[in-house]
C-alpha cells in the first residue's frame, strides 16, 4: 500500500514563517494560492501584468513580477502551464534562486523530462491535487479536501518533506489524504490516463458509438443520448461507488449486457494498444514529439485535430441537444 497521510498528522509550522511564491494564477494558481493565504501562509503571487495581476489584487493577494517574487520567496510553487515552465524558470525563477529554496510543483513533467534543470542545492518537491482548481477551492471552502498526491524529488535542506506535506495540507488536500509517488510515477501515470483512458480513450469509444448508431440508421440526437449524455451518469456513480458498486445500481438488463459485452469492445487488441501508448510515454517517445511539435506550431498544434472533432456530427446535435439542459450556456 501507498503511504498516505491525513491532516491530522501534518503541522503547517515548518512553513508558516517561510514566503511562498505561486508562480501563476490560472485555475490552479487562484485556488492554491487562496487556499494557503486562507490558511494564514505568507503568499506572494508572481506574474506578468494582465487580466490574472488584476484579479489576484482584487482577491487580496500581495503580487508581483515573477522575477521579484522568486526573490523574496522560500518556496516556489510554479503553476504556469508545462510548456511555459523551461522559458520562465531559463528567465525569471533561475536567475533568482537562492541555496535552500524549493522549487515547488503541481505535475512533474518539467522535472521528469529535464525541460528544467534545477541545481543541486534546492529542495524539488510536488503536490499534486487530483482535481481541477475549481474543486480544490470549493472543497476547501467546505471545510474538506481534494486528495493530492505528493513526492520529494531532491531533498537539499532535509526538510523537503516537512514543506511538501505542509503545502499539501495549506490547500486543504490533507483533508481527504496525501499519498506518496514519485515524479516518474506522477508523469508516467497521469499522461497515460489522459491519452488512453479519461480524454482520448473516452471520446473516441463515445464517437464511435455515435457512428455505429448513426450508421444503423437510428436518429442523431437519441444516439447523442445514449452515448455521451449519459455517460456522465455513469462515470459518477463509478467515481463515488466503485466499478461494482455501478453495476449494482444500473438495470439488471444494463448489468448482464455491460459485463457480458463490454469484453467483446475492449478487447485484449485495446489493452496491446493501450501498452503501446504507455510505452511510447516511458520511453521519451511522446515527450519528444510533443515538445517538438510545439516548438514548432504552439497552440496549434492541436488545432486540426479539435477541428476534426468540432465537424464532427456529434458535436453540431450535441450543441442543440446541450441547449435544452443548458439554455442560457455558452460554449
Amino acid at each position: 500500500m501507498a503511504k498516505t497521510w491525513k491532516d491530522n498528522q501534518i503541522s503547517l509550522d515548518p512553513i508558516q514563517n517561510q514566503t511562498i511564491a505561486v508562480i501563476g494564477y490560472g485555475i490552479q494558481g487562484d485556488a492554491q494560492a487562496n487556499n494557503m493565504k486562507d490558511s494564514g501562509l505568507n503568499v506572494v503571487v508572481g506574474l506578468r501584468e494582465g487580466k490574472s495581476w488584476n484579479k489576484a489584487v482584487e482577491d487580496g493577494h500581495k503580487v508581483l513580477s515573477v522575477s521579484e517574487a522568486c526573490k523574496q520567496a522560500d518556496i516556489i510553487h510554479i503553476l504556469i502551464p508545462d510548456m511555459l515552465q523551461s522559458q520562465v524558470y531559463k528567465n525569471e525563477i533561475e536567475p533568482n534562486l537562492s541555496e535552500g529554496n524549493a522549487l515547488s510543483f503541481s505535475h512533474a513533467a518539467a522535472i521528469h523530462w529535464n525541460w528544467i534543470n534545477a541545481p543541486d542545492n534546492v529542495d524539488i518537491i510536488m503536490v499534486a491535487p487530483k482535481g481541477p482548481g475549481s474543486k480544490v477551492r470549493e472543497t476547501f471552502l467546505e471545510n474538506f479536501g481534494t486528495p493530492a498526491i505528493v513526492a520529494v524529488h531532491k531533498d537539499f535542506t532535509g526538510n523537503a518533506w516537512d514543506r511538501t506535506l505542509g503545502i499539501g495540507k495549506s490547500i486543504g488536500s490533507a483533508r481527504a489524504g496525501l499519498i506518496q509517488t514519485t515524479f516518474k510515477e506522477e508523469v508516467e501515470t497521469d499522461w497515460f490516463g489522459e491519452q488512453a483512458d479519461l480524454c482520448g480513450g473516452s471520446a473516441s469509444m463515445v464517437k464511435i458509438a455515435f457512428e455505429t448508431l448513426v450508421e444503423a440508421g437510428y436518429q442523431p440526437e437519441i444516439a447523442y443520448f445514449e452515448v455521451l449524455h449519459e455517460l456522465k451518469l455513469i462515470v459518477d456513480m463509478i467515481q463515488r461507488y466503485g466499478i461494482n458498486g455501478m453495476w449494482r445500481r444500473v438495470s439488471e438488463t444494463a448489468r448482464y449486457g455491460g459485463l457480458t459485452r463490454g469484453p467483446m469492445v475492449m478487447t485484449n487488441e485495446t489493452k496491446d494498444h493501450m501498452k503501446k501508448v504507455l510505452e511510447m510515454i516511458q520511453d521519451g517517445t511522446f515527450n519528444q514529439e510533443w515538445v517538438n511539435e510545439y516548438q514548432k506550431s504552439g497552440q496549434e498544434s492541436f488545432v486540426k485535430y479539435m477541428k476534426e472533432t468540432e465537424e464532427h456530427q456529434i458535436e453540431k446535435v450535441g450543441k442543440e441537444m446541450r441547449k435544452m439542459m443548458w439554455p442560457d450556456s455558452t460554449e
